[in-house]
């Protein structure tokens, strides 16, 4: 099996160099030089020492008794002050849609938790948002900001969306009702042009909300808080500048498309010492999709992914498959990565629909345990689409000190006829139980450097 891998591997198509190994590390160029200063630009925002606990506005810690009014009383309470904290104390709260304003910090105290309706009139009336990178009015999400300058999510409680396989997880499946024709529909208004303030779904629809999305928001923290049972989407930070996401939990294994972060067309984004365990990609960036993505054109950049644990899922860090506005400077280090369902560790995912760009993505000290597909795939053909009007460039991939445990495959590298993957350099690395051929297709500047497979260099 290992000549046999071997021999793949030198006859993939456009440019395998096996080069000799490196006297030292093999850091990427001057890329990490530019980490030290996307850090220091990121800082979490602060807010004035006042208070307003959600009790006061007549929240009932009973979990029955809907507490939406009292949020909402709460967080106007603060925003007229000037800013502080709407603390959630100890106990379980039932609420629809908790909107958040500047200079607002929602704290959930040890031992609180709030529980979000199942009923979707509870996220009406349908509000500005994001569905799978294109721009339209629908359910608001449930922890929601827009426009806001200084917004924050702190504390050790839970953030529980009490999605089940009859609650909002159901309009995933094909029979009625379902996402399936909302989504037909919002793609072709996105390709008509028509104006997303006439792009009205909501009730009536069955377009899933996120967790919490914050939209074009500036000065962004979400820390310490665990999240779980998304209708989709746990955190979704759109259009954002200045992002911190520290030591949150995602604890989403079962729900379909439950990533756990997903930064969309945000720039200066610090996502540090989290835990992911999801029902789609942990991590992944995003950046607009296919008309609307053009339209709005706003990339997703200088992204830093550091000391994170990551456990079920289709992608450890992944880019796409919302490629459009483009990725560019991501940066993922120290990070760990292994599950039986865990599908990829590394993935990009684009395809000749999207277009866009994704390069200079740098990626080193990673350990893998176990992967249940390849360890590292670049794929240009997300949803089997091999051609298109608008193909995606992609290069600039380099891996340094990655150590993965079992796997069926290395890489995965599939480009599309006439437009290749660019570039992806993996060094100083070690694929320990591989028990399939890697696929590479349509690839210029596939280099290893000290690169051992099954005990083997190639």
């Amino acid at each position: 099996m290992q000549h046999s891998r071997r021999t793949f591997l030198g006859a993939a198509l456009g440019g395998l160099v096996i080069a000799p190994a490196l006297a030292g590390p093999a850091e990427a160029g001057t890329a990490w030089s530019r980490v030290p200063a996307i850090r220091r630009r990121i800082r979490p925002p602060r807010f004035p020492a006042r208070t307003f606990p959600i009790t006061r506005y007549g929240a009932t810690a009973d979990g029955v008794t809907p507490c939406t009014e009292a949020f909402r009383r709460a967080v106007e309470a603060c925003a007229a002050a000037g800013g502080g904290r709407v603390l959630v104390p100890a106990g379980t709260y039932l609420t629809g849609a908790i909107h958040l304003a500047d200079d607002v910090e929602l704290h959930l105290e040890a031992g609180a938790t709030i529980r979000f309706s199942r009923d979707p009139a509870d996220y009406l009336p349908v509000v500005a948002t994001r569905y799978e990178g294109v721009e339209l009015m629908n359910y608001s999400p449930f922890i929601y900001a827009h426009g806001r300058t200084n917004v924050a999510i702190t504390g050790s409680g839970v953030i529980d969306g009490q999605a089940d396989a009859t609650h909002w997880w159901d309009w995933s499946n094909d029979p009625p009702p379902s996402e399936g024709p909302d989504k037909r529909l919002l793609a072709q208004l996105a390709e008509d042009g028509v104006p997303v303030a006439e792009r009205v779904f909501g009730e009536g629809h069955y377009l899933r909300p996120n967790l919490i999305q914050l939209y074009r928001c500036r000065n962004v923290l979400i820390e310490g808080v665990t999240v779980k049972d998304s209708p989709m989407w746990n955190i979704h930070p759109v259009l954002c500048r200045n992002v911190t996401i520290r030591g949150v939990t995602v604890d989403s294994p079962r729900g379909p498309n439950n990533d756990g972060c997903d930064p969309e067309s945000c720039v200066d984004v610090l996502i540090e010492n989290c835990t992911f365990d999801t029902g789609d990609d942990c991590v992944a960036l995003k950046a607009g999709k296919n008309a609307d993505g053009r339209r709005v054109n706003e990339p997703c950049l200088n992204v830093l992914v550091t000391g994170c644990v990551m456990r079920d899922g289709n992608g450890g860090v992944t880019v796409g498959s919302e490629t459009t506005g483009g990725v560019r400077w991501v940066f993922a280090w120290d990070c760990e990565m292994s599950s039986p369902h865990l599908e990829r560790a590394i993935r990009v995912k684009t395809n000749p629909e999207r277009g866009g760009y994704v390069r200079d993505v740098h990626v080193k000290d990673v350990e893998v345990g176990q992967a249940a597909d390849a360890v590292v795939e670049v794929a240009l053909d997300y949803e089997n689409k091999h051609t298109g009007p608008y193909f995606p460039d992609v290069g600039g991939i380099e891996i340094t000190r990655l150590r993965a445990g079992t796997a069926p495959r290395a890489f995965t590298l599939i480009g599309n006829p006439g437009n290749p993957i660019r570039g992806v350099k993996v060094s100083n690395s070690v694929f320990e139980n591989m028990t399939e051929a890697d696929v590479v297709t349509d690839v210029t500047g596939f280099e290893l450097r000290n690169v051992r497979v099954n005990g083997h260099r190639v």
